[in-house]
């Protein structure tokens, strides 16, 4: 297991606390500057902290109270850059053999290294006759070829085009199945984080805001902050009010039934959002289940589809023009004949709305 506690205000300020479980990934996600790689950079020793420490299988790192600072040869760390940073001049075999400690029984090594990665038949070739894909397959083998305790990934599905990007996370996927370290991924990319990481680590200024399981992270947000890093796109703000001593949320003209009301009370302001996933059209064919619950009406303002799905931006009636979105399969867009301009109710799912207080 790896754990990491770090704080310093220059150069780049730092906050940061993470755990990751061994066979675990945990993705570091955040803007451009938020401090994702100087965490990196940390964890594999090419950066100290002003203070804290770093912890892996119970073996000290980083500690900066007892000036304990492992060097990066210490730390036995598999890297993966965003650029790859293969020798051009070295073949496949060459580039990984370089990471090898001990030269003795080497040939062996690699060939399995190879097999994993799926580059049986390309060690004599050089980076230039490889393609983007094969060459990330080449810099993960190279990061293994050390057998680290911890395999740091730096963006490293930035640089190869969407189609590859595709293939190249089926691999992974299928390769961490067999490695037992904790893997630390950073990557801006949202949808590549909740596809492959057990758990998500939102970093922002330098500091971590919530660290937890994709659907929590995205869809139940610890607060305003969060929400907004991970772009949640209902973001919104009601009063919480008392109705026959239960809470409900009055937004505009609606009283909205909700079900996670714990430590919150009536007349409190909140942000409140809901999955566009989790607002049920009323179909015009038949009748939607929970037809019943939280219905509102609005007009479509914007109808945009992509891989299956349309997401309807709905203009609501009588909400001072707020839009909610609302995401539903193409097939049913299709059917119910949903053309911009078009009136139609929708209902909001109370145990998918999340509320954060303001």
């Amino acid at each position: 297991m790896l754990r990491v506690n770090l704080q310093q205000s220059s150069p780049i300020p730092l906050d940061v606390e993470l755990n990751c479980n061994n066979g675990e990934i945990l993705a570091l996600v955040g803007p451009s500057g938020a401090g994702k790689s100087t965490v990196l950079r940390c964890i594999a020793g090419l950066h100290s902290a002003k203070s804290g420490q770093i912890n892996c299988s119970n073996q000290i790192w980083f500690d900066s109270n007892n000036k304990t600072d492992f060097t990066p040869q210490q730390r036995r760390i598999g890297m993966v850059f965003q650029n790859y940073a293969l020798f051009p001049h070295l073949t496949v075999f060459e580039n990984i053999r370089l990471a090898l400690a001990e030269q003795k029984g080497a040939k062996q090594k690699i060939d399995h290294l190879l097999k994993q990665v799926h580059l049986m038949g390309l060690e004599q070739r050089y980076p230039s006759q490889l393609s983007g894909g094969q060459q990330q397959r080449v810099a993960i083998a190279r990061a293994l070829a050390r057998e680290p305790e911890v395999l740091l990934l730096d963006e490293p599905f930035s640089a190869v085009d969407k189609v590859t990007r595709r293939k190249l996370y089926l691999e992974l996927n299928t390769l961490r199945r067999s490695l037992e370290m904790p893997i630390i991924l950073v990557t801006h990319d949202l949808d590549e984080a909740a596809m492959l990481a057990d758990n998500l680590c939102v970093i922002h200024n330098g500091k971590t805001l919530q660290q937890g399981q994709p659907d929590q992270v995205l869809h139940r947000p610890r607060d305003i902050e969060v929400a907004r890093q991970v772009d949640v796109r209902n973001l919104l703000t009601a009063t919480l009010i008392d109705v026959d001593g239960g809470l409900k949320l009055q937004w505009h003209d609606y009283q909205i039934s909700v079900q996670q009301t714990e430590g919150l009370s009536a007349d409190q302001a909140v942000h409140w959002t809901v999955s566009p996933a989790k607002v049920l059209l009323h179909q015009r064919v038949r009748p939607s289940r929970g037809e019943h619950e939280n219905p509102v009406s609005g007009v479509i303002q914007e109808l945009i589809t992509l891989k299956g799905i349309t997401t309807v931006l709905l203009c609501i009636d009588n909400a001072n023009n707020e839009v909610i979105q609302m995401d539903v399969p193409e097939h049913v867009a299709m059917r119910n004949e949903l053309t911009i301009g078009d009136s139609i109710t929708a209902s909001i799912l109370s145990d998918a709305v999340h509320l954060m207080p303001d």
